[in-house]
């Protein structure tokens, strides 16, 4: 399969389970919401973001893992199953310990604050519920999150990304519909938890035997794990397992911080309104990761030409379409929010104003975070996370008090905006380092997109009486700027472009005709 066609095959998959998520959540909102009272339905949202900062501790080691497996080559199988099986024993070991961490919240108490704004809603019974929800997540996790997770990681090397994408379409659809029908039919908490772990364990067997096998075909064996070499794995990935935790606390930490800040209701109105920024980021990354590997190899062989055009690949997501469709959603989002919810949870418009933005930056860093994260520079990783958590966690504390969850929205984009500066400084120094050089003009355009997305936003809701002249305005000089970044793109992408549209099966199907 040629890189373009993995690259479709990967990235429409994605797409499909990006797709599968949306609609899922366009369904799951206003279900939860006929069956569930809004505190309850906070609170599930509350256990899904534990549950992913939790999650969290074990993915930078999968990440670490996954970059060694691409540096080590396919052809490398005897170093592959050898770090492969030391790894998966170092992934019991981290679900384990996510499952201690639980129960020791639960003897201390820590359930109640880290779940209720306020004791009187809560009573021994539903604490325990929320504890044996976590464990049963947590058990899935450890045997289908954390050992699945490194098998999966282990496939990239050998080019079958798109062929786990699907099987992750599969899983998606699996796990959502699971609670799904179980509310429906009138779980409450506790069974509606059971039901999912059970969901994601039943799908989760012909996934794993899947890989099993495709790792025997590729000549890589399960052997007796070396715990010495999973130990030595392990600690070189702290740094990249610290980075995660605290870029995990960054976007699902703010989930956790509303409860004592702006209540349940307040946790439910935020987690809502994001939901849509958590889509198309997770549209973002069915870019970058089939591109991922290619770009590294480009990076490696020191290839400035084709690491551009990977570069252009991501930011002409943004020219041509994430701006331009940013701004024209901001007309109609209120309305459609409202009817989602069923009128249960209030629409604010500044909240989804500064999450769109903070969408724009996001999306505009993803090929500096690609060069950092793609060459395992791990220190400025646990930097640059930390620092994005630090004004995260301390804007919200400031400004929820002051603008309510507005001011969690404004918190998280100056998070997004600060890693950016960061990361796109460290990108460029190891680009000078390296004798290649950070592509400033095309940058450069990308910016100005997203600065006139950025002004439209405001203004719209600034000046909401002359919207019809800044949307016609802002499209002006969006497609101006369009025409501006095609003018300046190196040959090898236009032509690289070209060749992605003629691999699409429609149009592959016209071109025989």
């Amino acid at each position: 399969m040629s890189v373009s066609a993995r690259l479709i095959s990967g990235t429409v998959a994605s797409w499909v389970q990006i797709s599968v998520t949306m609609l899922s959540q366009v369904v799951l909102v206003p279900l939860y919401l006929t069956y569930w009272d809004v505190k309850t339905y906070g609170i599930w949202l509350a256990i899904i973001a534990f549950t992913g900062v939790l999650n969290s501790l074990d993915l930078g080691f999968q990440e670490y893992l996954a970059y060694e497996f691409l540096k080590m080559g396919k052809e490398n199988t005897r170093s592959i199953s050898k770090h492969l099986s030391a790894g998966l024993l170092i992934g019991f070991f981290l679900g384990i310990f996510q499952m201690v961490i639980i129960l020791v919240l639960y003897g201390f108490g820590f359930i109640t604050l880290l779940f209720t704004e306020s004791s009187s809603i809560f009573n021994k019974g539903i604490i325990n519920d929320i504890c044996i929800v976590l464990l049963m997540q947590g058990f899935a996790w450890m045997i289908f999150g954390s050992i699945g997770g490194i098998l999966g990681r282990g496939m990239h090397v050998f080019g079958h990304y798109p062929r786990m994408a699907w099987w992750g379409v599969f899983s998606s659809v699996a796990i959502n519909l699971a609670p799904a029908i179980a509310v429906g039919l009138g779980a409450d908490l506790l069974t509606a938890g059971i039901t999912t772990a059970l969901a994601r364990l039943l799908a989760s067997l012909p996934i794993c035997a899947d890989m099993i096998l495709l790792f025997r075909k590729a000549g890589v064996r399960l052997r007796y794990p070396a715990f010495k070499i999973g130990w030595n794995d392990f600690t070189k990935s702290l740094y990249l397992c610290f980075a995660g935790l605290l870029e995990n606390m960054r976007h699902q930490g703010a989930r956790m911080l509303l409860t004592p800040l702006a209540g349940i209701t307040g946790l439910a109105a935020f987690s809502t309104m994001r939901t849509g920024s958590n889509v198309a980021m997770q549209g973002l990354h069915t870019i970058i990761h089939p591109l991922m590997p290619e770009l590294i190899n480009f990076l490696h062989k020191r290839d400035q030409t084709r690491s551009d055009v990977a570069f252009v690949t991501i930011w002409i997501i943004i020219v041509f379409a994430l701006a331009p469709a940013l701004i024209l959603l901001q007309l109609v989002i209120q309305p459609l929010y409202l009817l989602w919810t069923k009128n249960q949870i209030p629409f604010n418009p500044w909240l989804f104003a500064t999450l769109s933005m903070g969408i724009l930056v996001y999306a505009i860093s993803q090929p500096a975070i690609a060069v950092v994260r793609g060459n395992n520079l791990l220190k400025p990783q646990v930097v640059i996370s930390g620092l994005a958590g630090s004004v995260s966690i301390i804007g919200m504390f400031i400004l929820v008090p002051l603008l309510g969850i507005s001011g969690a929205g404004l918190a998280l984009l100056m998070a997004e905006v600060s890693a950016n500066i960061y990361y796109t400084s460290i990108a460029t120094k190891w680009l000078t380092r390296n004798d290649m050089k950070w592509p400033n003009k095309i940058s450069s355009i990308t910016l100005t997109s997203v600065c006139i997305a950025f002004t439209a936003i405001a203004l719209l809701l600034l000046v909401p009486a002359v919207k019809p002249l800044i949307v016609i305005t802002s499209m002006v000089l969006l497609v101006l700027n369009m025409i501006r970044f095609w003018l300046n793109l190196p040959d090898l992408a236009t032509n690289r472009i070209k060749n992605i549209f003629l691999e699409l099966p429609v149009l592959k199907s016209l071109s025989k005709n």
